[in-house]
């Protein structure tokens, strides 16, 4: 793992590979704290675990979660769900879980306490319980205006907001002519399966959300689009980014001066949402 200085000219090595505490192996999933400490979520010999470093890549502190690591949404090779989604606040982590019952399950640190929330949607395939759960992952977002967001990132695409005490506020439909044909096309049977070692591998319709400090709500769609939502969840803006050439953007987050972050290629924009 690399640190960047702001002006883009030097790199340093921060983390070092290896399943050894302090060190990662097979990472999933980073994400940074305003106060600039972050976290790192691997999966050692199959076995999640999230690490908490200093800016500067001091391990202190982390824990493992029970059982092994079950993909459920993928996309290419990268696995979009489960400890892959972790958002981290400096105080507390957020993971879809829905295994556990509920849309969002929190960590609270140091004691690791931890509350679900968000009541799972029905979907059509409640007597599959794996691909009812897959149906039922996605990206659980802190909103720096005031509670979360929740983006189901497989089936048809809606986000939820909640209140900081968890409490349901709006669900939104995620619409527009770019996704248009992607719904038309999303699966409404499954091939029954035939052996417990088999399982749904589930393509997403969204690929990655963030939440900018201003409370808009991004959603980085499967086709090569973003919306961009306000605070009362209505849609202010499309936005189609490009590089080196158009950008499906695999992951989206905000700096500390607003812009906004995309890989792949570490590329840089101006957010303001016009």
């Amino acid at each position: 793992m690399f640190g960047v200085d702001e002006a883009q000219t030097g790199s340093w090595e921060i983390v070092r590979i290896g399943a050894e505490p302090g060190r990662v192996i097979d990472p999933t999933a980073f994400s940074v704290a305003p106060d600039g400490t972050f976290v790192v979520a691997d999966a050692p010999g199959g076995l999640e675990r999230i690490q908490i470093f200093t800016p500067v890549g001091f391990p202190i502190g982390g824990f493992s979660l029970p059982g092994r690591a079950k993909a459920r949404i993928s996309i290419d090779n990268f696995v979009l769900n489960g400890i892959g989604t972790l958002q981290y606040t400096g105080t507390s982590i957020l993971m879809s879980r829905p295994d556990t019952g509920g849309l969002i399950t929190e960590y609270r640190l140091p004691d690791k306490t931890s509350r679900t929330f968000g009541n799972l949607r029905n979907t059509g395939q409640e007597g599959d319980p794996e691909l009812h759960l897959a149906l039922n992952s996605g990206l659980p977002l802190v909103d720096p205006t005031g509670g979360f967001f929740f983006v189901f990132q497989a089936g048809v695409p809606v986000f939820h907001k909640y209140d900081a005490s968890g409490r349901f506020v709006y669900e939104r439909h995620i619409e527009g002519p770019e996704i248009d044909a992607l719904i038309t096309t999303l699966p409404t049977t499954w091939r029954r399966r035939t052996s417990e070692a088999e399982f749904p591998l589930v393509r997403p319709t969204v690929r990655a959300a963030a939440v900018d400090r201003d409370g808009h709500l991004w959603v980085a769609l499967a086709v090569p689009y973003a919306y961009v939502y306000d605070a009362d969840g209505d849609k202010i803006r499309t936005v189609q980014l490009r590089g080196a050439g158009t950008i499906t953007p695999a992951s989206l987050s905000f700096g500390t001066r607003g812009q906004l972050l995309v890989t792949p290629g570490l590329y840089e924009f101006d957010a303001v949402a016009r």
